[in-house]
């Protein structure tokens, strides 16, 4: 193990993933999400409510899987300080 120390503020959000969600298969073309575009959709939309937050992360990775079976667990956490 590695010891990170990392200082936070007041207002400053936390995220934390399992590999559930990015290596989901759909899309158009039954590929996986990936932990890069899950990145880029949680910086985009930073600035929302947390719940509203999970709204959408929840509305993105159905309308991702369509019709595909969930391949794992999914697990998203996001912690406001």
């Amino acid at each position: 193990f590695t010891h990170h120390e990392i200082l936070a503020q007041k207002g400053d959000i936390i995220y934390m993933f399992t590999d559930g969600y990015a290596d989901q298969f759909g899309g158009p073309r039954g590929r996986k999400f990936m932990s890069s575009q899950l990145k880029q959709h949680i910086v985009s939309m930073f600035d929302l409510s947390m719940n509203e937050q999970k709204e959408r992360l929840d509305k993105l990775f159905i309308d991702w899987q369509g019709d595909l079976e969930q391949i794992d667990d999914v697990t998203v956490i996001g912690i406001k300080l």
